[in-house]
């Protein structure tokens, strides 16, 4: 089975890319972030032409998680037990969904970026690690991956210039021990031992076509998934400007191979 992760930036504007991306890599399964609209504003006709089913939460231009599936789409889940929210009054967002998937529990994340270290988004961003970690001990005995967009870079080689990074989000230690944590319970980074390249690069100043990246999307497996790997890759041409039709995401597809 052949699963994906990709940080869409709009589904609506990119569509004729997924599209394209699922036929190319024969995907079985794809789960998506920042879909940026209600699931009845989404386009999906040629998803389902093509055999797919979808599961999608969104609630505006903001955030939105989906999963694709050819295999079954069962037990769907709009957020996680525990799961922080945000605003006044703090309320979940749309940054997780789950479904069983040819046997496979998956989530679809999209974990807060935090903004700056001294900002309550940051604080927001520490507490939502946390939950995810609470309740993710659940599904650790079974089958089960969490994929999608982390906003950590874990280590100082999963950022183009760390020094550019010194006051910022992404590589703080409190970041980086929140993300190790799940590490710490069992879950296996499974496309690291395949391919550990950056999965993310800004469009501000030709950061792709410089290699100007970061590694913050991650698809993270429980021990029993996690031995089932049989290989995995960064579609970098993905991000490249000069393929495909439109814009390209500032994020790029990565793909697991499960036996």
């Amino acid at each position: 089975m052949r699963i994906a992760t990709w940080n869409v930036n709009s589904l609506r504007t990119r569509i004729d890319r997924v599209e394209a991306f699922l036929d190319r890599h024969d995907v079985d399964v794809l789960a998506l972030q920042e879909t940026k609209a209600r699931e009845e504003q989404l386009p999906l006709m040629g998803l389902q032409a093509r055999g797919y089913e979808v599961a999608a939460a969104g609630t505006n231009q903001w955030n939105g998680v989906a999963i694709i599936s050819r295999v079954g789409l069962e037990d769907v889940e709009t957020g996680f037990p525990g799961q922080p929210g945000w605003g006044e009054p703090a309320e979940p967002e749309s940054r997780a969904i789950g479904a069983t998937c040819g046997g496979v529990r998956l989530w679809s994340l999209y974990i807060p970026n935090g903004r700056k270290p001294d900002d309550p988004h940051y604080v927001y961003k520490l507490d939502w690690y946390a939950a995810l970690r609470s309740a993710a001990r659940e599904w650790l005995a079974g089958d089960a991956l969490l994929v999608g967009d982390w906003n950590v870079c874990p280590t100082d080689d999963d950022v183009f210039d760390v020094k550019q990074f010194k006051n910022s989000t992404h590589v703080t230690p409190a970041e980086r021990a929140a993300f190790f944590a799940l590490a710490e319970d069992g879950w296996v980074d499974t496309v690291k031992p395949y391919d550990a390249g950056y999965t993310y690069w800004d469009y501000y100043r030709q950061r792709f076509e410089r290699n100007r990246g970061l590694r913050i999307d991650f698809l993270l497996g429980s021990p029993s998934l996690a031995a089932r790997a049989t290989g995995g890759f960064v579609d970098r041409d993905e991000r490249d400007p000069a393929q495909g039709t439109g814009a390209p995401s500032d994020h790029a597809p990565v793909i697991l191979d499960i036996a």
